[in-house]
């Protein structure tokens, strides 16, 4: 069975763009795939974090994994810091790293021509770390949405130049970008992303949201005066993000919806989506405060660490063997 790995870094509340364009797409390959899925808890820290804050996003971001639909019997579910191979290969990965390819990096390269100031090292070299994230586990598959697959890209570059260097030793990845529903837009911005890091809450429904706060943002949500209700990402960005929303949680095809709603106004087809959203969202947080309740996180962990530290050890051993960083003994 071919190995498919991701991660999440809740530096905030999980939103409904990380639902749709993560989190449900693992529960479908979580039965054909084998799925490794992890809290990228070291990643948050590239930036300041409240401690208490940043506590409860991790408890968060795993109980709305299961509750989601992870099934913590067929995907191994844990914390990056509970498996320290990930911060020792992180490291090796820096040093077969160029600074050129990290400069031209989005979020680095972002940040600088913004003018922003006091960024960390760790911020510089993240994509490093999550190089070591895939390259551990022999993953066949990365699920990423079209922003991140610059970083599949450079794990791909990472590892081909090792295996060039010391032998076969990395399995090159391949990035997996589902077709609908893979980068899901503010609804107050449609321009850009839909962020759990965004100033405004409007234009984010996190999964978390109270039912009415987000029916209210999805019918608030930007449009356009143009009026016509088509598949047009150019010039009616906003409305296409409705549209492809309501698709992805319905299963209907995004023709199928315009055809359904084409000659009536935006209002009826922000119900339909609103509609389509606080059902979802009704799902995952009822099972989730049953995980809360329940208190199987601390299990779930503990069993996902134990297995994913069983693969990721013998392939840092095998890496420090290669590089010469093992001395052996008669």
């Amino acid at each position: 069975m071919k190995r498919m790995l991701s991660g999440i870094k809740p530096t905030g509340q999980l939103t409904l763009g990380n639902y749709i364009g993560a989190l449900r797409n693992f529960v479908k390959y979580q039965d054909d795939y084998e799925m490794i899925v992890f809290i990228a808890n070291l990643h948050c820290i590239t930036e300041y974090q409240d401690p208490e804050e940043l506590r409860r996003n991790l408890t968060d971001a795993v109980a709305l994994y299961i509750a989601c639909g992870l099934d913590p019997k067929k995907a191994t579910i844990f914390l990056q810091t509970d498996v320290h191979a990930h911060a020792e290969l992180g490291y090796i990965m820096a040093c077969n790293t160029y600074l050129g390819e990290l400069n031209r990096m989005t979020q680095f390269k972002d940040k600088s021509q913004k003018g922003e100031k006091n960024m960390t090292a760790g911020l510089y070299t993240y994509p490093c770390l999550m190089a070591a994230d895939i390259l551990l586990y022999d993953a066949n598959y990365v699920p990423v949405g079209e922003d991140q697959k610059q970083h599949v890209e450079l794990t791909r570059d990472l590892a081909q130049r090792f295996n060039n260097k010391y032998g076969d030793t990395f399995v090159v990845p391949e990035p997996l970008i589902a077709q609908v529903g893979a980068r899901i837009m503010s609804l107050s911005d449609p321009s850009k992303k839909m962020s759990k890091s965004e100033e405004s809450n409007k234009g984010c429904i996190y999964l978390l949201d109270d039912l009415k706060a987000a029916r209210k943002k999805i019918m608030s949500a930007v449009t356009d005066s143009i009026g016509i209700i088509q598949l047009d990402k150019e010039n009616q960005p906003g409305l296409y993000n409705l549209i492809e929303i309501g698709s992805a949680l319905t299963g209907r095809s995004m023709e199928d919806i315009v055809k359904e709603f084409e000659g009536q106004g935006y209002g009826k087809l922000k119900g339909f989506v609103a509609d389509a959203v606080c059902d979802e969202l009704a799902m995952i947080q009822e099972r989730y405060n049953q995980i809360i309740e329940s208190r199987q996180i601390e299990e779930v962990l503990s069993d996902g660490a134990a297995r994913a530290s069983a693969i990721a050890d013998k392939t840092l051993e095998n890496v420090k063997k290669k590089i010469g960083l093992e001395i052996k003994y008669q």
